[in-house]
């Protein structure tokens, strides 16, 4: 791996707080997190949706020429 032990760790850490700040911090994380989540949706094909129906129309508007 990259060789990161308990030391490096906690410098990295207390950087990436000075950095963004401690209320930062769990944005950063959730923002993190969905964008894993959604890479790996997108990934596995889970993103897809099935194909839906056309646009239903409404009672009374049958796209014809108007009558008055």
């Amino acid at each position: 791996m990259l060789g990161l032990r308990a030391p490096e760790l906690i410098v990295i850490l207390l950087i990436v707080v000075v950095l963004f700040g401690a209320n930062k911090l769990p944005q950063l994380g959730k923002g993190l997190g969905e964008g894993i989540r959604s890479f790996k949706k997108s990934m596995s094909g889970e993103d897809e949706k099935p194909a839906s129906p056309s646009t239903p129309t409404r009672s009374g508007d049958e796209g014809g020429p108007k009558q008055a």
